[in-house]
């Protein structure tokens, strides 16, 4: 009977033990077949093995200064600049392992421990996702579903996928890839831009409380956002150095120290409208734009058969360098603060019912409203709605809510309610400004600024707009003159009333310019002095003895395009320029008589670093080194003695006109400076030109409208409006010596054939003439 009992209780037995090992083996074989399944793409389409190797991500196209700064990227949705593992500091890897998945380096994609863990706990003490995992679910698999079903199938993809790539990539790599993959909101995509957005640095850079801060993020970059919940982030920081305390990455002294930091955000959005170098940016969007078009990407690269500016990744290498586009930006900024605060006080109702205009009938003024209302955005958008005349004219009078431009706001908004056409008005009674500077050697252009605010004056002053050069075309003449006749600096013109006649040089009239005073003093002056002052009846005579066609002939060769009617009164800068060009121009006189053109973009390679692009100099010999030098020696007048002396000035009492406040004084150079104010016809447009050995400034302010302009000279002066901004940024140059801007003299060629030294007293007449003096033989000459 025993016997019997002891055998049913032992069959029993082996009865469960079977049906372990048959759930069990069954549960292993349920779950390679999922797995499996996944592999084969049947619980959703799985990535190739070649899309493994190379993920496609959208990458920004980054833009990079000489000094090896980013200006700023072009970008659609993602602004993602990667950098590889060696780029990112030790203590952000220690804190993303020490955080997300401290067993990173001693597993193959799966942390097993991690897994039974958060299964036996259901997820209550932690998560099992690892670093390759999450990069996986990045890259291919996306946001987590809802759906309780999906997301097992999500999670089986994930396991697949990581441990794919873990095969196909190193720990290192792995790091780099989702660090740069990661979105931390605010248009940081990646660490790069993380860093650069939220405290100001490239990643290299970051301290150890930074990384941990953007290390708390990995969690939510929404729910953990430094910029709306500081105290939160800062809690979640904390939480990482407690981590890497734990994993002992740091000390419990160093946490204690770290933890007791502030929050130290240095917020820096980016955008195409904000940041460093906005216009330069946008001219270069369309250079890119005009490059991507003539050059088709090669059939290697896969996808796309043309390069996508916002998507490929590119790299372009530019001339500007920051440091000196800072200090552009900024000399332009306080300048036309000041200038423009008087620009107000000139123009109150009272003082000029017509405001911003000056010298116009209403007829005229209404004209003007028209026209800028038809080119508004507000009424090309309602047309395309279908909207009628009449009710958009309506919309343009009704007071509305909106954020305007002004100068003495913080962030330079303020908010404000008026009717649309009143806005209008309001914009065209600021002024703008453009400058440009390059190395007239290599034609590096080095700073662009193109106008005073790219959120809301988006018109690049540098290179789409032109305007009349004014008395910055002189010095065209007098190189005509110089090269042509062998004239000196100090050569000699009577200051008198002097007429061209009807039908000479293509005049259907007779031409006699005043000075601008409207006077004449009778004496003979030197050419030098009589450039410095910008004196119109001297100007006029050696344009009727070279003629029109040489001055333009010059001009053409130096750069400006724009056709130039062969007229004597171009001689006073009627010609219409802008500022690209003039620097352009003006730097062949600084290179000895070689126009080089003016370049921005030196290299374009591809995300891989493959050069598609590498620029090649174009230069001219248009003048010899003897007539350059002496055009550079008369220029140097103008800062001594003439309109650009008061660079020369450590500062002026008793002023209203020319006080700190307005023109930016004191400046106090002792340097070689040459160069050449501007003023057009009734103050519309003031310009400045200035010259160092290796670094050619163009400077032009002006109203929209040629009818928004001071009243009188004294403001209204190219003095007063342009020059005071080359002074502020050369002092600013100056200041910092690793630019390297020349302060010494302006080379001087060997055996100089033109006399430049107006104190050396010329013996023998003979001589005189046959160094180019003005003796009756010209009037013979046919020009």
């Amino acid at each position: 009977m025993a016997k019997v009992v002891k055998e049913k209780k032992t069959n029993g037995y082996f009865k469960y033990i079977k049906w372990f090992w048959i759930l069990f083996i069954s549960g292993i074989l349920l779950v390679v077949l999922i797995f499996l399944s996944a592999s084969w793409g049947l619980l959703g389409e799985m990535p190739e093995y070649e899309y493994l190797e190379n993920p496609q991500t959208n990458l920004a196209t980054e833009i990079i200064s000489s000094d090896a700064k980013t200006l700023g990227k072009f970008y659609l949705d993602d602004n993602r600049t990667p950098v590889p593992y060696d780029s990112l500091p030790q203590n952000l890897v220690n804190a993303l392992v020490a955080t997300e998945d401290a067993r990173f380096y001693d597993h193959s994609g799966i942390d097993a421990r991690g897994t039974l863990r958060a299964f036996a706990y259901l997820g209550k003490k932690g998560g099992a996702s690892t670093i390759s995992q999450q990069l996986a679910r990045q890259l291919f698999v996306g946001v987590r579903s809802k759906n309780k079903f999906e997301t097992i199938k999500q999670k089986v993809m994930e396991w697949v996928l990581a441990t794919r790539l873990e095969r196909q990539y190193t720990k290192e790599e792995i790091i780099a890839m989702y660090l740069n993959q990661y979105d931390f909101l605010n248009n940081a995509d990646g660490i790069r831009s993380a860093a650069k957005i939220y405290f100001g640095k490239e990643p290299q850079e970051l301290k150890t409380e930074e990384s941990a801060v953007l290390v708390g993020m990995l969690k939510n970059s929404s729910y953990f956002n430094p910029i709306r919940r500081e105290e939160l982030v800062r809690n979640r920081r904390n939480t990482v150095l407690g981590q890497m305390a734990k994993y002992e990455y740091i000390t419990e002294q160093e946490k204690d120290s770290l933890q007791s930091l502030k929050m130290d955000i240095n917020f820096n959005p980016e955008s195409h409208k904000e940041g460093l170098a906005t216009y330069f940016r946008m001219y270069l969007q369309g250079f890119m734009n005009d490059w991507i078009s003539k050059n088709p990407k090669p059939a290697l690269e896969g996808g796309r058969d043309k390069w996508n500016l916002y998507l490929d990744g590119l790299k372009i290498y530019t001339t500007i360098d920051s440091r000196m586009q800072a200090n552009a930006e900024d000399a332009v900024r306080k300048h036309m603060a000041n200038l423009q605060n008087e620009f107000f006080h000139q123009n109150t109702p009272d003082r000029n019912p017509t405001a911003p205009f000056l010298d116009l009938e209403k007829s005229e003024i209404n004209k003007i409203m028209e026209r800028a209302m038809k080119n508004s955005s507000r009424w090309r958008k309602m047309k395309a709605e279908g909207k009628s005349d009449k009710d958009i004219r309506a919309s343009f009078t009704k007071k509305t809510e909106m954020t305007v431009f002004d100068w003495n706001s913080d962030g330079r908004e303020r908010d404000t309610i008026m009717t649309p056409m009143d806005s209008i008005r309001y914009y065209k009674t600021f002024l703008r400004a453009a400058m440009m500077s390059m190395e007239p050697q290599t034609g590096h252009v080095k700073a662009w600024v193109g106008g005073i605010d790219y959120r809301h004056f988006q018109y690049d002053n540098v290179i789409q707009g032109s305007r009349q050069a004014g008395s910055t075309f002189k010095p065209f003449v007098y190189a005509a003159a110089i090269d042509q006749l062998r004239l000196s600096p100090c050569e000699t013109l009577p200051d008198t009333q002097y007429c061209i006649e009807a039908g000479k040089h293509g005049n259907m009239e007779a031409w006699c310019p005043d000075n601008s005073d409207g006077k004449f003093s009778g004496e003979d002056m030197t050419l030098k002095d009589a450039l410095a002052n910008s004196v119109n009846s001297v100007t006029a005579q050696l344009i009727d003895r070279v003629g029109p066609r040489s001055v333009v002939s010059i001009i053409k060769n130096l750069g400006l395009k724009r056709e130039i009617l062969e007229v004597p009164s171009i001689a006073l800068g009627t010609p219409e320029s802008n500022v690209y060009e003039m620097v352009g121009a003006y730097g062949a006189f600084a290179n000895q008589g070689v126009y080089v053109k003016p370049v921005m973009v030196t290299r374009i390679e591809d995300k891989n670093g493959t050069v598609l692009y590498e620029y090649v100099p174009e230069t001219k010999d248009v003048l010899s080194k003897d007539v350059a030098y002496a055009m550079v020696n008369l220029m140097e007048g103008v800062t001594h003695g003439g309109s650009g002396t008061r660079l020369r000035h450590s500062g002026r009492k008793n002023s209203t006109v020319y006080k700190e406040i307005i023109t930016g004084y004191p400046y106090g150079f002792t340097n070689a400076i040459a160069g050449k104010t501007g003023t057009t016809q009734n103050q519309s447009d003031g310009w400045f030109m200035g010259m160092v050995p290796n670094l050619v400034t163009g400077v032009w302010v002006g109203g929209e409208e040629r009818s928004t302009h001071f009243k009188s000279i004294a403001y209204g002066q190219g003095a007063s409006m342009a020059l005071p901004i080359w002074g502020l940024y050369m002092k600013k140059n100056y200041e910092n010596k690793s630019l390297g801007i020349s302060d010494g003299e302006f080379e001087k060629p060997k055996n100089l054939s033109i006399n430049v030294d107006c104190t050396k007293v010329v013996e023998d007449s003979e001589n005189e003439d046959d160094d180019g003096g003005l003796d009756d033989d010209l009037d013979d000459l046919d020009f």
